[in-house]
């Protein structure tokens, strides 16, 4: 299945995508796409429903950020060993966990700002895992089934405030909008490997991003296992789970956005994104 929310932002309707590609309107079943309704026995429910009894969402609806009511948005950095080699860092021994502000969650296609004060806004196409259940102290062996589903992310980042204002990487991480999260969801069962995933990422129409999940270093299900071992995850977090090569900062010379500038990006199967640059 590929779940999503549609409509103006704040205002966004659960949704699924019908046979012919179309949105049903899941409104009168669930009341998000959060919760509950990601777990193993709420995606039955809804692989049950015949979705042409389903009302089809307003024709051009806006795609919505596609979880709602995130508690947790995680990230992993440095896990593609390309991408760590391009920034000029050892490949991690372990995970390199840090978070993204749940505020900065935007839709798949909605204006990315540019913070003020900011000179190195930069890009970063990423896998996003959707966990489905409380996961507490799992193991690596059962951790796929505590993944509710995996998406398409950006994880915008800006350099100057990630590398060079003292303190983690977060500041730079979770400005607001760096978080454009969908189009869909889409459930584990219709994902055979997503460690081995096309994905890709333009800047107004040059290519800068065109790699695999198969580099990854650590892959979704230790990731989901690894981070159990710290605290617990819950039904509708998000994990990002790192990027491949290609990122503004490790071109030569670096290259960074700017207002206006557009970017597209995707993974195989589950869908793209584009994002306008505006002004904060």
């Amino acid at each position: 299945m590929k779940l999503l929310r549609f409509g103006p932002k704040g205002q966004e309707k659960p949704g699924i995508i019908d046979a012919e590609g179309k949105i049903r309107d899941l409104s009168d079943i669930v009341d998000d796409i959060a919760g509950d309704v990601l777990s193993d026995e709420g995606q039955a429910r809804l692989k049950a429903l015949d979705l042409s009894n389903l009302p089809l969402a307003p024709e051009g609806s806006r795609f919505g950020p596609a979880v709602a009511r995130v508690g947790k948005f995680i990230c992993i950095g440095l896990n593609y060993a390309d991408h760590a080699e391009e920034s000029g860092l050892p490949i991690p021994d372990e995970p390199v966990v840090f978070m993204k502000t749940t505020s900065c969650i935007v839709g798949p296609n909605d204006e990315v700002l540019k913070p003020r004060g900011s000179t190195k806004m930069d890009w970063e196409v990423e896998l996003g895992i959707v966990i489905g259940k409380k996961a507490s102290y799992v193991t690596e062996a059962e951790a796929e089934s505590y993944i509710a589903g995996y998406c398409t992310i950006n994880d915008v980042s800006e350099r100057a405030f990630q590398i060079e204002r003292g303190g983690t990487w977060d500041k730079g991480k979770g400005c607001d909008t760096f978080g454009p999260i969908g189009p869909y969801v889409v459930t584990r069962d219709e994902v055979a490997d997503p460690a081995n995933l096309k994905m890709w990422l333009k800047v107004n129409g040059k290519t800068y991003q065109d790699g695999s999940t198969a580099t990854m270093i650590f892959k979704p299900a230790f990731i989901v296992h690894y981070l159990s071992q710290f605290f617990s995850l819950h039904p509708g977090d998000v994990i990002s789970t790192g990027t491949p090569p290609g990122v503004g900062l490790g071109q030569k010379p670096p290259v960074y956005l700017n207002v206006g500038d557009v970017m597209e990006l995707g993974i195989e199967g589950l869908g793209e994104q584009r994002q306008v640059v505006g002004a904060a």
